[in-house]
């Protein structure tokens, strides 16, 4: 006779109202569950990921930045730094947080600015520039040009501020540096002006000669007539002194011929003087022309100019050239007489210098001068010459380009025309004339 078996304690009684459907809907929400929490967990898992990238890219940009960052609360307390300012005190970011911005400042104006800057309520959201002086890891004060930027809360309350700085040192030594750079440029450049206006000087030396050579030749023969006469008249006077008789006398200023002497003192002295003043007058153009011309501008007569630059090249060829040239009364302009007389004179000297194999040279110059305000003057120097080769014309004001034989040219005339007549406010080009030639166009505002 068998018994009824007990019920096992692991075997879930069967509940009153549950059929095996509701179940199976219950096994189902579970798994959806889980199925949740495993997305949400991988989704999780994604966010960390990409925070954590998100701070290493914010923590390597900090470590690579060369100004210095500093992060502060309200109370003007280090949050974060950077790596450049922890260099620059000597101090790691963890000494600095919790410390005050004023343990870092060299001066009490500095500390005063800094708080002035973070207690102000109406700063822009571009920041506030300061310049406040750090202490460096030696004590020595540095200084930085300093922005001072709001950090703003979700609130939309300042919470604290971001100061960014740069150390202004090296700046300050290389705006020095390249001060001193422009400075020596400038002296190269009037160097080179006036190295090439001595060159031009060079070539007038033979001209130069030819023209003082006669004046002082002049006063030269003048000279020894006056000191013959001066001796002849102390002949004379030794024997006034000496009480001669009126007979001796008579004699003797008839031997001496000083009534021809006193006749012929004044014109001696008029032509000593005139050549003395001729060879003033040369000696005045050629220091004006090579003297270092001060910037100021005054009124300029071209006509003169040109008439001068046509006769110191003359002088200094060997051979003639014709120039046509038709002055008119006066024209002119504001700048300096020298620097515009270099300009004619490179202008002439190239003119002449193409000219060279030419069986009858040629240059023609003109010049118009035109009225009213805002006028231009208008110089033409043309030559009958090959002209310029058409590879030539864009290169042909470029420093140091010449086509001339070494030893012959330093390629820095027409540059510096160039550069001369742009800082009187006008033009120089070149271009090949219609009837052959080549042609320099020089335009200047009129005075």
């Amino acid at each position: 006779m068998t018994k009824d078996r007990a019920p096992s304690p692991l075997t879930a009684a069967p509940m009153e109202g549950v059929d095996e459907s509701t179940w199976l809907d219950v096994i189902q929400k579970m798994d959806e569950v889980y199925t949740r929490l495993i997305d949400d967990e991988v989704e999780l898992e994604k966010k960390n990921a990409e925070l954590e990238q998100s701070q290493q890219f914010i923590v390597s940009v900090l470590t690579s930045m060369s100004d210095v960052l500093v992060v502060c609360d309200e109370r003007g307390l280090i949050e974060q730094a950077n790596a450049a300012l922890c260099e620059l005190v000597g101090r790691s970011e963890e000494l600095l947080r919790g410390s005050s911005l004023s343990d870092l400042l060299a001066d009490a104006a500095s500390v005063q600015a800094a708080r002035e800057a973070m207690g102000r309520n109406a700063v822009p959201r571009s920041g506030q520039g300061i310049e406040l002086n750090l202490l460096d890891r030696q004590g020595q004060a540095v200084s930085v040009d300093a922005s001072c930027t709001p950090r703003v809360g979700s609130n939309g309350k300042r919470v604290g501020t971001v100061w960014v700085g740069r150390p202004t040192a090296e700046l300050k030594r290389a705006y020095h540096e390249m001060r001193a750079a422009h400075e020596a440029l400038k002296r190269t450049q009037q160097q080179l002006l006036h190295s090439e206006k001595m060159a031009s000087l060079g070539q007038l030396v033979a001209g130069v000669a030819h023209e003082l050579n006669n004046p002082i030749s002049f006063v030269l023969g003048n000279v020894h007539a006056l000191r013959k006469y001066c001796d002849r008249l102390q002949m004379y006077m030794a024997a006034l002194h000496a009480q001669a008789s009126e007979e001796e006398l008579q004699a003797l200023r008839q031997r001496l011929r000083i009534e021809h002497l006193m006749g012929d003192l004044p014109s001696l002295i008029e032509g000593t003087l005139e050549g003395a003043q001729r060879t003033a007058d040369i000696v005045h153009g050629l220091k004006r022309f090579s003297a270092m011309d001060p910037d100021e501008r005054k009124p300029v007569n071209l006509v003169e100019v040109i008439e001068r630059a046509i006769h110191w090249v003359q002088k200094g060829r060997a051979t003639s050239v014709q120039v046509r040239w038709d002055p008119v009364q006066t024209c002119s302009v504001m700048g300096s007489a020298g620097q515009l007389q270099q300009v004619m004179m490179n202008l002439l000297q190239n003119a002449f210098d193409a000219l060279a194999r030419e069986p009858e040279p040629m240059v023609r110059v003109e010049m118009e001068c035109g009225g009213g305000e805002r006028s231009t003057v208008r110089i033409t120097v043309r030559d009958n010459g090959p002209g310029i080769p058409a590879e030539h014309l864009l290169r042909i004001f470029d420093p140091f380009f010449t086509t001339k034989p070494v030893g012959k040219g330093t390629g820095l005339g027409l540059s510096i025309s160039y550069g001369i007549v742009e800082q009187h406010g006008g033009h120089l080009s070149a271009r090949n004339a219609d009837g052959g030639g080549a042609e320099f166009l020089l335009e200047l505002p009129a005075a």
